[in-house]
């Protein structure tokens, strides 16, 4: 099959799969290393996702024609098309699905075009499986908050489309800066970033605007979240900020 229909039925594929997705997350593995596929498919099995495994680019494009996939692990080396060609055939068509690269290659310029052709996450061999897991779930995360625009947090919901928080039957409807403040920091949970770069992030690297306006943003959203005992904003010393979740 010409990859280009191969592309245009793996789009008609997500789509029509999407409202009827099994709550168990599906993984696409794809390696020409039989001894691999066997070995990251346990792994993953073990921790209760299904797992699909593809020899090559060709073969993983025509599973994707046929089957909805959450998220692909997948080798850079590779006969018929690559992990970089597998990408970018994806990224034509699909920015939101999660690509994380496994690969033997180590050097920064490997890592570099595995980002700039649009891998979400680059990881080398030998594997860490811990730690392959651990970004897994980090990606199936963002993934689902970028798809769904909402984080959860216990009992509580920021909806990015009405710039609200719920909690119970309070709902609160915030001014746009400071929702997008606390709706970056919640994305990424533990993750500590500095004033300069959430000012780059939600006021945009050409506004006039002080840093010192992030400080007074994350006054107003502590005191109008005092006492919420899901999430806490929290300092760090010389450094910025990070949303620590509580529930």
């Amino acid at each position: 099959m010409p990859a280009e229909q191969s592309y245009r039925g793996y789009m008609v594929c997500r789509i029509v799969n999407y409202g009827r997705r099994e709550r168990m997350f599906r993984i696409l593995l794809v390696d020409d290393d039989k001894n691999t596929r066997l070995l990251l498919k346990t792994v993953l099995e073990a921790e209760n996702y299904t797992v699909v495994t593809a020899g090559n680019g060709e073969e993983a494009l025509e599973i994707m024609d046929q089957d909805h996939i959450d998220l692909v692990v997948l080798d850079i080396m590779m006969p018929k098309l690559d992990g970089y060609e597998f990408t970018e055939a994806i990224r034509n068509v699909d920015s939101n699905l999660p690509i994380l690269m496994v690969s033997a290659r180590q050097l920064p310029a490997d890592k570099r075009k595995g980002f700039l052709v649009g891998t979400d996450d680059y990881m080398t061999k030998p594997i860490d499986e811990e730690e392959m897991l651990l970004r897994i779930r980090a990606l199936l995360r963002r993934a689902r908050i970028a798809s769904e625009h909402r984080i959860e947090v216990g009992d509580v919901v920021l909806d990015y489309d009405s710039l609200t928080v719920t909690k119970g039957g309070e709902v609160q409807e915030l001014p746009q800066k400071e929702f997008l403040l606390l709706y970056k920091l919640l994305s990424y949970p533990g993750k500590i970033f500095t004033r300069i770069q959430l000012m780059d992030e939600i006021w945009g690297t050409e506004s006039e605007t002080g840093w010192e306006t992030v400080t007074v943003h994350i006054g107003r959203l502590r005191k109008r979240f005092e006492g919420w005992g899901e999430f806490e904003i929290e300092s760090v010393r010389g450094l910025g900020y990070k949303a620590v979740k509580k529930a």
